[in-house]
């Protein structure tokens, strides 16, 4: 078939994948858009996987061990522990790049919770990111940018129910973008912790900068 390629390496399936979720809720989602996407035919993803369900399985699990390589990434990116902690936090904001964005990424999390399979590599990516949480607080402690007497557990589980719910939150109120939204509520959690005082100013311009968006 003309346009159409003979070969696609899994990666590349993957990320075709991921830009027609990116525009498909998971009722509209088709094997056959994914496959135009990648350049093949349908038949050759359904020889590969089986089906648009497996598919989904394959990337799912591949996400399940992602979250080392992401916050290496961040990490590298980042000047220390707590600059990595907010970089995380605009992570998830990218999950709603626009209202519609996020209420697509929510029906996918939704077939996920509702899937025995997909859900649990959901719950394994979500244990090792509270694990890459507590390590980074934990690095900021050690590194005098948060007081030494945390909670390393308890406050990284705060972390990431607020960080989530705050997601959730700008999607019932929409007020400025998400990004600015998540980013005041870590800011508050972190406040009673941080140690040095030119962290809070900065924190509180950011929250009053965000405010006045």
């Amino acid at each position: 078939m003309v346009g159409r390629r003979q070969k696609v390496t899994d990666e590349e399936v993957f990320a075709a994948a991921q830009r027609v979720m990116s525009r498909r809720g998971p009722h509209e989602l088709t094997l056959a858009e994914i496959a135009g996407e990648a350049g093949v035919t349908a038949g050759r993803l359904v020889q590969r996987f089986g089906s648009k369900r497996a598919l989904l399985v394959v990337l799912s699990e591949r996400f399940a061990g992602s979250a080392g390589a992401v916050f290496a990434d961040l990490r590298a990116a980042s000047r220390g522990p707590l600059e990595t902690l907010r970089a995380y936090a605009a992570c998830m904001a990218d999950l709603a790049p626009t209202p519609d964005g996020l209420l697509r990424n929510l029906a996918y999390l939704q077939d996920d919770l509702a899937d025995d399979v997909l859900r649990g590599h959901l719950v394994k990516n979500a244990r090792a990111t509270r694990g890459e949480i507590e390590a980074l607080l934990e690095a900021a402690a050690a590194a005098g940018e948060l007081r030494r007497d945390i909670d390393v557990r308890s406050l990284a589980r705060t972390v990431e129910t607020v960080v989530g719910g705050s997601l959730m939150s700008w999607a019932t109120y929409r007020e400025g973008n998400a990004a600015n939204w998540i980013r005041r509520d870590l800011e508050a959690v972190l406040a009673p912790w941080l140690t040095r005082p030119r962290a809070r100013r900065t924190s509180t311009k950011r929250r009053q900068s965000g405010g006045n968006r």
